[in-house]
């Protein structure tokens, strides 16, 4: 890992920054304002490659890694809009794909995943389950050459914007002990297949649903990878999701750290700017110094999951979302702080951030599942649960 980004990498930074700026935080508000999807945007990234920059190149893909796709959502993240999607559909269900999918699945799907014109959801979490995903009862059972899902699902991101669901189930004779996945594509236009809308108190044009399985007819080739499979099928997609939530929220507290700093420069009382006196330049400083360390965690993960090494980047992946979360929850509440009044108006646009930030704090694991990780896995303390 070289604490110095090569040209290339420095080049799509750039590249992405002009795309993020050219829409920024009033176009996001405004599509969350009006119930708009960021389609614009969306399909502007895939069409300039950021997409799918992770996906392999031989389908369509950037031939790049997870550190290049954590670049794309650090730097949309940090001009103030938001592509919730690019975690679930290029870094959850691209990567599973690539690495279990079978040829005709890979050629089926991951062109799609990468251009941005195929949107995919991911479903986990179940209302009985939540973070205890042994619990996991959706089902699937085999009927012939085809496959029965039934089952619920619950907080899935952007299925209303999108073509097709990777559905985390186990199958009938796994119900009980330890989680053996099996991985499934349905098609949101499956018989059987619906959602409800889960109404949230965020800005935030991607929604949140409820899913509905009731015996969903699936071809045998929606498997994807096999239905024996490891616990590590399902890590080569959640790893990803921890790289990216964090870049996602070191992007966010940069957006509200730079419109913190540049008020605290240009507000003017008692004859000198605020960000003069400590009481505000020190509290502004510490979020930088935790944004970059939480960058740094971020970016070993990313080295790591692009070495090919799962295992070993769940350690610093878990750890870098833990330090970005709460990076970003005290780096927008001292934005707001910094501004005083001013930080809760629309003009300035800080205090939709506040419970978005929030948000990073509890998705998609929530600090104290990280902290139970970290305390058995690299701590060997006893679990307690």
């Amino acid at each position: 890992m070289s604490f110095i980004e090569s040209d290339e990498r420095k080049a799509l930074r750039e590249a992405v920054r002009g795309l993020a700026t050219k829409y920024g935080q009033q176009y996001f508000l405004d599509c969350a304002n009006t119930d708009r999807k960021t389609d614009e945007m969306w399909e502007e990234a895939g069409e300039l490659g950021f997409i799918g920059v992770n996906l392999p190149e031989e389908y369509g893909g950037g031939g790049a890694g997870m550190y290049e796709l954590a670049i794309v959502m650090e730097e949309i993240a940090a001009a103030g809009t938001g592509l919730l999607m690019l975690v679930v559909s290029p870094a959850i269900c691209g990567n599973i794909i690539a690495k279990f999918g079978t040829d005709e699945q890979k050629q089926r799907w991951i062109p799609g995943l990468a251009d941005g014109s195929i949107t995919m959801a991911f479903g986990i979490t179940e209302p009985d389950a939540g973070s205890n995903s042994h619990n996991i009862t959706t089902t699937a059972r085999r009927d012939g050459d085809e496959w029965i899902l039934s089952g619920q699902k619950v907080f899935i991101s952007g299925v209303d914007q999108a073509q097709a669901v990777l559905i985390v189930s186990r199958t009938e004779d796994a119900k009980t002990g330890k989680l053996k996945p099996a991985l499934f594509i349905v098609p949101t236009d499956a018989p059987g297949f619906s959602s409800t809308m889960i109404d949230m108190d965020l800005k935030n044009p991607e929604k949140q649903f409820t899913l509905f399985l009731d015996d969903v007819r699936l071809p045998a080739d929606a498997l994807i990878g096999s239905e024996d499979a490891a616990l590590s099928q399902l890590f080569a997609g959640l790893n990803p999701e921890r790289i990216m939530a964090s870049a996602s929220a070191v992007g966010m507290g940069r957006f509200a750290l730079e419109k913190a700093v540049s008020y605290a420069n240009d507000r003017t009382v008692w004859k000198a700017p605020i960000g003069s006196h400590q009481a505000i330049a020190h509290p502004l400083a510490q979020c930088k110094i935790e944004l970059e360390a939480a960058k740094l965690l971020m970016q070993k993960a990313a080295t790591l999951y692009d070495a090919g090494d799962d295992w070993g980047a769940a350690e610093p992946a878990n750890m870098a979302k833990y330090l970005a979360g709460e990076a970003c929850v005290k780096t927008v509440d001292q934005a707001v702080q910094t501004l005083g009044g001013n930080g809760l108006t629309v003009e300035y646009g800080v205090a939709a951030m506040v419970p978005l930030s929030r948000l990073t704090r509890i998705a998609p694991v929530s600090r104290e599942m990280i902290l139970n990780f970290v305390a058995s896995a690299s701590l060997g303390l006893p679990k307690s649960y």
